[in-house]
C-alpha cells in the first residue's frame, strides 16, 4: 500500500514538473535569443516527449487511471483548442503575445499526448484481457 502511494506521488510530481517545464519552454521565445532558440527548441521538445512517456509509464498502474485519463484528455482537448484559438489571438492581440500563447499550448500538447496515449493503451489492453 505504501509503495502504490509512493508511485502515485512520483507520477504526480513528474506530471507537475512536466507542466512547469512545458510552460517555461512555451515562454522560451520570450526568454531566449531567437538565434539560439532554433538550435535548442528540438532538444527541449524532445525532453518534453521523454518526460511525457515517463509520466505515462508512472501513471499506468495507479488506481486513478480513469481520473488521469479524464484529466489528460481534457487537457489535450483544451490545449488543442487553445492552440487553434491562439492563432486568432495572434491576429487580434499582436503577433508576440499570440505566438507565446501558441508556443505554450504546443508545449503542453507535446507533454500530454504521449502520457495520455500510454495510459489509454494500457487501459484498453486491460479491458480486452478480461
Amino acid at each position: 500500500m505504501v509503495i502504490k502511494a509512493r508511485e502515485n506521488l512520483i507520477g504526480a510530481w513528474a506530471f507537475f514538473l512536466g507542466v512547469i517545464l512545458a510552460i517555461l519552454i512555451g515562454l522560451a521565445p520570450l526568454l531566449i535569443d531567437p538565434h539560439l532558440l532554433g538550435r535548442w527548441i528540438s532538444i527541449m521538445y524532445g525532453v518534453l516527449v521523454v518526460l511525457g512517456i515517463i509520466v505515462g509509464i508512472l501513471n499506468i498502474r495507479t488506481r486513478d487511471t480513469r481520473t488521469f485519463l479524464l484529466a489528460a484528455v481534457s487537457l489535450v482537448i483544451v490545449s488543442y483548442m487553445g492552440l487553434s484559438s491562439g492563432m486568432e489571438t495572434a491576429k487580434l492581440i499582436g503577433v508576440n503575445i499570440g505566438s507565446l500563447v501558441i508556443s505554450i499550448f504546443n508545449s503542453l500538447l507535446i507533454l500530454f499526448v504521449p502520457a495520455t496515449i500510454i495510459v489509454a493503451l494500457r487501459t484498453v489492453f486491460n479491458i480486452s484481457s478480461i
